[in-house]
Formats: C-alpha cells, sequence, structure tokens
C-alpha cells in the first residue's frame, strides 16, 4: 500500500498587462516576481497563514532570499501561469519552489526558488515553524 505525502501547491493565471512590459512589449524582469508574490501568498494561506491572521498574530512569512532564472521573454498579450509548491522544510525556514509557464505552448518563461522564515512582528523574532506543518509535511523536511 503507497502513502500518499501532502503537498502544498499552488495555480495562479496571469495575463500580461501593459503596465508589465517594457517599450518592447516584453514583460519586465520584476513583472515576473510580481506574479511570483501573488502565488506565494495564495500558497501562504493554503497552508493555514491567512492574511487577517498575520495581521493579528504578528507572525509573518518573510522572503529571505530568491534564485530566479529567466528563461524566455513572455510578451503583451501572453496569458501566464505560475506554479508553486512547498519544497523543503528545516525548523524555521521553508523553500518554495514556482515557475512560471505560458500555458499556450508549455514554454517555461523563468523557474524561481525562495527560501523563507516566520517572523514575530514587531520584534522581528524568528520562530519555528507551526508543529502542525512539522506533521503534515514530514517528508519535506531532512529529518524524517
Amino acid at each position: 500500500m503507497s502513502v500518499a505525502f501532502e503537498i502544498p501547491t499552488i495555480e495562479t493565471e496571469h495575463p500580461v498587462m501593459f503596465f508589465d512590459t517594457d517599450c518592447a512589449a516584453v514583460v519586465h524582469n520584476l513583472a515576473y516576481l510580481r506574479f511570483i508574490e501573488h502565488a506565494r501568498t495564495l500558497l501562504a494561506e493554503q497552508m493555514g497563514m491567512r492574511l487577517a491572521e498575520m495581521a493579528s498574530t504578528g507572525i509573518y512569512p518573510v522572503l529571505l532570499n530568491t534564485e530566479i532564472q529567466y528563461k524566455r521573454t513572455a510578451k503583451l498579450g501572453d496569458k501566464l501561469v505560475v506554479r508553486g509548491r512547498l519544497e523543503s522544510m528545516e525548523r524555521v525556514r521553508f523553500w518554495c519552489r514556482f515557475e512560471v509557464v505560458r500555458p499556450a505552448d508549455e514554454v517555461v518563461m523563468c523557474t524561481c526558488r525562495q527560501s523563507l522564515a516566520l517572523i514575530r512582528m514587531p520584534q522581528a523574532k524568528p520562530m519555528r515553524l507551526p508543529e502542525d506543518w512539522m506533521q503534515k509535511y514530514a517528508h519535506l523536511s531532512g529529518e524524517v
């Protein structure tokens, strides 16, 4: 009998708008990061970190590092999809992986890996990842 492991994933759609592009109608590199930020926020909600709850508890997922590889250029009018997932966890850090794809031909525009930590504000104190994450996503931890 095989055991199914839960991996939080997200898929968001983003039509390329005029304000996403430069004067050559090519998507600006920062627009890809905005698309990824949107997907990461929805992924965080799926994992139990709702925006209103963050504001009331003062605990936020804070971006520590972004590695992005731009592979192809998207253009004005393209429809893009960001696919993201929780990749791995430690005690206080976790990693997410994203790719921005043009679904019309499945061309990958860019790939991205980000590390984050939960920080309690206003003290800026790092927090351990929630115990329920450590149980639900133990297969993504190096401590299994």
